[in-house]
């Protein structure tokens, strides 16, 4: 994997895909500790415990799980990691998302960080991708 996770060394991902490249890196001195996410000059900031619990609930769904990554503003399609990123059955309460009006794309940025982690493998297709725990 590239980097090393830190705002110094972030982590280099592509999305599963394959078409859009991004970093990543732990701001474990935010207040909450936060997953910085930078695509572009967009910044979206996740909670940096959004790696464990995302991981654990891929274990308990013991099967493929569709990512579903969408806006924000969007409805995610239940069943899917976006969907869960958002529900307030998670461990977090609600959005793994920290920065209104950028919450959402949970589903994007999140399953090829864990994949790179070992914590989850991902399909890469052009559309439709899922995911599973390893």
């Amino acid at each position: 994997m590239a980097g090393s996770g830190t705002a110094e060394d972030p982590w280099r991902l592509t999305t599963a895909p394959g078409t859009s490249e991004y970093t990543m890196y732990r701001d474990e001195a935010a207040d909450p500790p936060a997953l910085v996410c930078q695509v572009g000059s967009t910044t979206l900031k996740y909670h940096l415990s959004a790696i464990d619990d995302l991981a654990a609930w891929l274990r308990e769904q013991g099967d493929w799980v569709p990512l579903g990554a969408t806006d924000e503003q969007k409805p995610a399609a239940d069943g899917t990691v976006e969907a869960w990123g958002r529900d307030e059955g998670n461990p977090v309460g609600g959005w793994y998302g920290l920065r209104k009006g950028y919450r959402g794309r949970f589903g994007m940025y999140l399953p090829p960080l864990l994949e790179e982690l070992g914590l989850a493998e991902l399909t890469h297709d052009k559309r439709n991708n899922s995911m599973r725990a390893v």
